[in-house]
């Protein structure tokens, strides 16, 4: 791989090979199929679920217009990292820039931040339909979501820039070879030479603080909502109240436990090989792509009367033609 140097020990490497599976180096091709199987079905799932959204005229709402955001994100985060990934299985063809890598990190660590900071407006959105829903349509308004949408942007790349950032001015000369499947963070880092105390106590910082301020937020924001939904005199708006906080929880907790644990267990279980590592971050990153979708399709009452209506209309046979009535005598042409 290409490597500038000044003397023989001021060497930093520019390029890198990605081995995603290195206990499975001979058979990763293998991976291909069941990987590809899974990229085709979050595409497919969330697309699906975005397009029902978009098409329908009755879903155009902040509420539904947040879960279409959220899971086009889910697709960028799978798309951002398995079409190479896959293309490295199969052809083995693995090579990545320095500036590349950077890119990919900045984008997939964004991405999740982004994800979770959709999760606070939704969080924002439900408090205000649910304890003040007479003023909701004066408060949440298009120029409102637009802000928050923005805000959200501008605080993911404020949370992500600094680690990425840092990292770009590492030197890398233990190796060139990254065992992930993609430019993490750590996975990077592990190849520098120099001292990298400051990346590791920014990057954990950073991921601390984060977490922290965003189950604060959310906490205080779904447990008012909890209490406003239970003082509802109608049972029925009460019910449908705490059913969209439920499923909004159930995301809540797919994504944060995953990334929670996938933290954990890279830092407490060292001993494990590089393969169960890396299959631990393709879970936390994957699984709420393919989750999400399942979740808003299955709960959300509106979206799954959609999604039913249209699947009742894919499968419904089309009405046979009328077979053409032979003409009378006296209609037959001379």
């Amino acid at each position: 791989m290409s490597a500038w140097s000044n003397g023989s020990s001021n060497v930093s490497y520019t390029s890198f090979l990605l081995v995603g599976f290195p206990g499975l180096q001979e058979s990763r091709a293998l991976l291909v199929l069941p990987f590809l199987s899974l990229y085709l079905v979050i595409l497919s799932a969330n697309a699906l679920v975005i397009h029902t959204v978009v098409a329908q005229r009755s879903l155009q709402q902040p509420m539904y217009l947040l879960i279409a955001l959220l899971l086009a994100v889910s697709i960028s985060v799978a798309t951002t990292m398995m079409p190479a990934m896959m293309f490295s299985f199969s052809t083995r063809f693995n090579s990545i820039s320095l500036p590349r890598c950077l890119l990919q990190m900045f984008c997939i660590y964004f991405l999740i931040v982004f994800d979770c900071n959709i999760l606070l407006v939704m969080a924002l959105d439900r408090y205000v339909a649910i304890c003040y829903p007479l003023r909701y349509p004066k408060i949440v308004t298009e120029q409102l979501l637009a802000g928050l949408l923005g805000v959200a942007a501008a605080r993911s790349t404020c949370i992500v820039a600094p680690v990425v950032g840092l990292a770009s001015k590492v030197r890398f000369c233990r190796s060139d070879i990254i065992h992930h499947f993609a430019c993490e963070h750590m996975a990077l880092m592990k190849l520098s030479c120099g001292d990298i105390s400051l990346n590791k106590t920014v990057g954990l910082t950073v991921r601390i603080f984060n977490r922290v301020l965003d189950m604060l937020l959310l906490g205080a924001s779904y447990s008012r909502i909890i209490h406003a939904a239970f003082r509802i005199s109608s049972g029925r708006a009460r019910s449908k109240a705490l059913n969209t906080c439920g499923f909004h929880l159930l995301v809540i907790f797919t994504i944060y436990s995953s990334t929670i644990s996938s933290s954990i267990v890279y830092r407490v279980a060292r001993t494990a090989s590089q393969d169960v590592h890396n299959l631990l971050s393709a879970f936390y990153l994957l699984l709420p792509c393919l989750v999400n979708p399942i979740i808003y399709g299955a709960r959300t009452k509106e979206i799954r009367q959609h999604l039913a209506t249209l699947f009742q209309r894919e499968q419904l046979p089309a009405p046979p033609e009328k077979p053409q009535s032979l003409p009378s005598q006296g209609e037959l042409p001379a």
